[in-house]
């Protein structure tokens, strides 16, 4: 089965970011997803290898994906607030840094974590 050029490309940005940046417990990375319909967020200590966090917006009826994604980063944020992590490091995870990916991380540095 042949993969297309779009998915190899951004397997390809993705291995690049992940060879840079690594989480801790004291500074966990915040890796994005998006699907064609939802967006995802968790908080990952790469160290224990442990999801300290996460949010969707499964439960999220109202709004425009960009609008939806912006939530998902604000409740991130407080979840991690709960957890006593006021810092992060950002993991794109290869998509570009535009739209729903930006909105989330604005959401979350709304929220209080610092990148």
């Amino acid at each position: 089965m042949k993969t297309s050029k779009k998915i190899i490309a951004k397997a390809n940005r993705h291995r690049r970011i992940r060879a840079k940046i690594s989480g801790s417990s004291e500074r966990p990375r915040l890796v994005v997803f998006r699907s064609l319909k939802h967006n995802f967020a968790q908080l990952v200590d790469d160290a224990t290898k442990v999801t300290l966090a996460s949010a969707s917006d499964l439960k999220i009826k109202k709004g425009t994906k960009s609008e939806k994604a912006k939530l998902v980063g604000e409740e991130l944020a407080k979840k991690a607030k709960e957890k006593k992590i006021e810092a992060c490091v950002f993991d794109r995870n290869g998509y570009k840094y535009h739209g729903r990916v930006k909105a989330l991380a604005d959401g979350a540095r709304e929220g209080g974590l610092k990148f």
